[in-house]
C-alpha cells in the first residue's frame, strides 16, 4: 500500500503532507513546551529545522501539482492554507488529495 503511494505525484504529496503535519504537531506540542518550560532548546532547533524543510517541500509540491494537474485556485489555496493550521494537512489529505 505505502509503496503504491510513491508511484504517483499525488501519493508523494500525501506522504509529504502527513510528514509535514506530524512535524508541525511535534513542534507545537512537544518541543516548544520543552523549550519554554524546561529550557531545552535543542529539540526545538532540530524539529524546527526538519519542519521548515518539510514545509518548504510541501509548498513546492503543491505548486508543482497545481501546474501539472491544473488545480483550481481554490483547491491550491486550501492545500497551501492547510500547512499553516495544526491538523490542516491531515484534513487536506482527507478532503483534497484523495
Amino acid at each position: 500500500m505505502i509503496k503504491d503511494l510513491f508511484k504517483t505525484q499525488i501519493g508523494r504529496l500525501r506522504i509529504l503532507a502527513y510528514s509535514e503535519g506530524v512535524s508541525f504537531l511535534l513542534l507545537l506540542m512537544v518541543t516548544v513546551p520543552l523549550k519554554y518550560i524546561m529550557g531545552w532548546r535543542e529539540p526545538n532547533i532540530i524539529i524546527g529545522l526538519l519542519h521548515g524543510l518539510l514545509f518548504m517541500a510541501y509548498v513546492v509540491a503543491v505548486i508543482q501539482i497545481k501546474l501539472d494537474q491544473n488545480w483550481t485556485p481554490k483547491k491550491t489555496f486550501l492545500a497551501l492554507l492547510a500547512a499553516l493550521i495544526p491538523f490542516g494537512t491531515f484534513w487536506a489529505d482527507w478532503k483534497l488529495f484523495r
